[in-house]
């Protein structure tokens, strides 16, 4: 009997041992899924920027949570959202005011959700692999956040003591960095959401209008131990090289669209890739982009801005150096410029450029020879027969390379490129032989992509 027992308690330890080791793996998978970020991450990331109030008719973050799945889909490994704190009401500009007017770096817009709603944004981005960083805006306040009467001292004044607003934004006013206090209560309000919601980073707003020393001095103390992916609203090359990851690729984007309307030519964006090559460190690098949320709402969508090259000037912000944007609404062919101040909405209809950003981003997130971080893929320039009409280059690294061709007019172009070998086109899928003795002809605003096999 005793022999028995023994026996059979033996058996139900041995059984609880392993259920115990079972659980336990199951939970150690579960919570290592997600990686913390560090600057290789960056290498093969796409940035997806959310406009939370307009993304959706609820325009809330469970609304936008339901959809995260598809970022994964096209390849997104970086979601930028943007303000998601309580607009300012006094001197409100219009409507219901502008996201950059902030009356309470800590809290969340009601119209949004709740903080729960959002913390439970932040955790599905991770469970799908994807950083999530928030638009801060360290430059100025809403008039009538706490400071403005609490701490009057932390705002800049002009010769008569009053606060100003910078530039013509007079819903906002602008504070004052001689003033330590004004850093220490920063960092410590950036702190706040990396220790209570575990975002991974921040875009910040107008990153020029602050100095330099405050961010290069802010980003080992807003959380000690951990690497925040930072981008700034800059081009200013000197932001690169302590405080933030990447900066906007303005200059680009606005030289695309000139190539697009017709006032430039592919000189333009060779003169682009040299200036950099001259300014910039070997590990820095800049975020590409066609739209965002400034374009789109004040400058068109790039349907209006770029017509028919649409699709090829997509794809260049994945094949120049760099790291590439998706505006929200990109993806479904949305050709509506979205209110700032008011409530609007993106189409969901699955068109012509989802699959592309698919496409995409797939070879982004795969392929070595479009890293585009820190330690980015070489970038060679290749001569055509036109070449102030078609772009050629290749990317590569770790024995892969990516080849691009484009015809950056609006009229067919035939060619000769001194290539040869066998690729995959890979937007189609198929292989082709190239030889350098082959003429090409390709038709308006035409572009391959080619695997080297």
């Amino acid at each position: 009997m005793i022999k028995h027992t023994l026996i059979a308690a033996l058996l139900i330890a041995t059984l609880s041992s392993c259920k115990k080791e079972a659980t336990t793996g199951k939970d150690e998978e579960k919570t290592t899924a997600f990686v913390p970020y560090t600057h290789d991450k960056a290498e093969n990331a796409v940035i997806y920027e959310a406009n939370i109030r307009q993304y959706s008719p609820e325009g809330t973050f469970e609304a936008f949570t339901k959809d995260i799945p598809k970022l994964k889909e096209l390849g997104v490994k970086v979601l930028w959202v943007m303000p998601v704190y309580p607009i300012g009401e006094k001197n409100r500009k219009e409507g219901l005011g502008s996201y950059y007017s902030i009356r309470d770096y800590r809290g969340i817009n009601p119209e949004f959700g709740t903080k729960e709603d959002f913390k439970k944004l932040i955790a599905t981005a991770h469970e799908n692999g994807i950083y999530v960083i928030m638009d801060w805006v360290a430059n100025h306040t809403a008039w009538d956040h706490p400071w403005i009467t609490e701490h009057p001292d932390y705002y800049v004044k002009d010769k008569k003591g009053n606060l100003v607003s910078p530039y013509d934004w007079t819903d906002v006013a602008e504070l004052d960095y001689a003033n330590p206090e004004v850093r220490k209560a920063m960092v410590s309000e950036m702190s706040y959401w990396v220790t209570d919601f575990n975002i991974d980073g921040f875009r910040c707003d107008m990153a020029h209008e602050v100095p330099t020393d405050f961010w290069n001095d802010a980003v080992g103390k807003i959380a000690p131990g951990k690497t925040l992916f930072m981008l700034g609203e800059t081009e200013n090359a000197d932001l690169l090289e302590k405080a933030f990851d990447v900066v906007y690729g303005w200059e680009l984007h606005h030289i695309t669209n000139d190539i697009a309307q017709g006032k430039k030519n592919v000189k333009a964006y060779d003169d682009y890739i040299r200036k950099n090559d001259s300014l910039l460190q070997p590990d820095d690098f800049k975020m590409n982009f066609t739209s965002n949320h400034d374009e789109n709402t004040w400058s068109g969508t790039e349907y209006e801005r770029m017509g028919d090259a649409v699709e090829l000037f997509a794809a260049l912000t994945y094949m120049t150096p760099g790291m590439p944007l998706i505006y929200n609404g990109q993806e479904y062919d949305s050709k509506v410029r979205l209110k700032f101040f008011e409530k609007d909405q993106i189409t969901h209809d699955k068109g012509k450029m989802y699959p592309v950003y698919e496409k995409l981003g797939k070879l982004k997130n795969e392929n070595p020879a479009l890293n585009g971080g820190k330690k980015a893929a070489a970038y060679k320039r290749i001569a055509t027969s036109s070449d102030l009409n078609v772009l050629a280059f290749n990317r590569s690294k770790d024995n892969q390379e990516v080849l691009f061709i484009g015809n950056l007019t609006k009229a067919a172009q035939s060619f000769t490129v001194p290539v040869s070998g066998v690729y995959l086109d890979y937007m189609k899928g198929t292989k082709v032989t190239l030889s350098q003795d082959q003429k090409y002809t390709y038709q308006p605003w035409e572009y391959k992509i080619l695997v080297k096999q």
